[in-house]
C-alpha cells in the first residue's frame, strides 16, 4: 500500500485559496474536506480562523454551515470514520463458507487500506489527546461490528459453547483488541513517528493473524472454563 498517496496536504499557509462561488452542498463538502485535512495536520486545537484563511473564506462563512467548532468536529467524525466504513466487511467476518483465518486476513487487509491513512490515524490520535469523544464512539462501534462477531466466529471455529451458554468474556475481547492495536500501531509508525515499515503491511497482517489464532486456540477454552460459576 502506498503511503505517500494517502497524505492529504493543505495549501501552504502563505498562499490561501482564492474565494469561489459554490453551490451550498459543494461549499459544505469543501469545508468538511478541508477540516479533515486541517485537523489531521494540526490537531483539534487548530483555530477555525486559520482554517477559513486557508480556504480563502471568512470564519463567519464556516459557521454559517457549521454553527460551532463541535459541529465541525462531528462532521469530521462522520466523514472519516462513519463515511469510510464498508458494511461489506461485516459480512466477510460472518461468511462461514470461508475458513475463519481466510476471513480475518481478508477483512484486516482491506480494513488496513482505509484505517492506515494519514488523516484517519492522526485525527484518532489528536482526538484522544484532546479528550474528544471520537475515540470512544468509534471503539464502541468497532467492538459491536468487529470484535464481538469475531469472538462468536472464533468460538464456533474452536467448537466452544456459544454466547447463549457461556457469555462473552472481557478477556476474549481483549485478545481480539490486540489485532486492532497492532494494525493501528502500523499507522502510528507511518504518520506519527515517521518510522518506515520494514515489511509489507499485508505480510505483517499475515503474521499477526497466524499468531493470534495459534494463541487463541490455547487460551480461549481456558478463559471460558474459568468464567463459569
Amino acid at each position: 500500500m502506498s503511503t505517500a498517496a494517502n497524505k492529504k496536504s493543505l495549501p501552504a499557509s502563505s498562499t490561501p485559496l482564492p474565494r469561489r462561488r459554490l453551490r451550498r452542498e459543494d461549499r459544505d463538502r469543501e469545508i468538511a474536506q478541508a477540516a479533515v485535512a486541517f485537523f489531521a495536520e494540526v490537531g483539534f486545537d487548530g483555530d477555525t480562523r486559520e482554517l477559513a484563511r486557508r480556504l480563502g473564506v471568512t470564519q463567519s462563512l464556516i459557521f454559517r454551515y457549521f454553527p460551532s467548532k463541535a459541529a465541525l468536529i462531528e462532521r469530521v467524525y462522520q466523514e472519516v470514520y462513519v463515511g469510510r466504513w464498508n458494511p461489506y466487511w461485516e459480512s466477510i467476518i460472518t461468511d462461514r463458507t470461508v475458513p475463519l483465518q481466510a476471513r480475518l486476513l481478508r477483512f484486516y487487509k482491506d480494513y488496513a487500506r482505509v484505517a492506515l491513512t494519514y488523516d484517519w490515524v492522526r485525527i484518532f490520535m489528536f482526538s484522544g489527546l484532546r479528550g474528544e469523544n471520537i475515540n470512544a464512539r468509534y471503539l464502541d462501534f468497532l467492538r459491536s461490528r468487529v470484535l464481538e462477531p469475531i469472538a462468536k466466529e472464533l468460538r464456533l471455529e474452536l467448537g466452544l459453547p456459544g454466547f447463549d451458554i457461556a457469555p462473552l468474556t472481557e478477556e476474549e475481547v481483549e485478545l481480539i483488541w490486540g489485532i486492532n492495536a497492532r494494525v493501528f500501531y502500523l499507522g502510528q509508525r507511518l504518520w506519527v513517528f515517521n518510522a518506515p515499515l520494514t515489511l509489507d503491511i499485508d505480510e505483517i497482517i499475515d503474521q499477526t493473524i497466524t499468531a493470534f489464532l495459534a494463541g487463541a486456540k490455547e487460551m480461549i477454552p481456558d478463559l471460558i472454563r474459568r468464567s463459569k460459576p
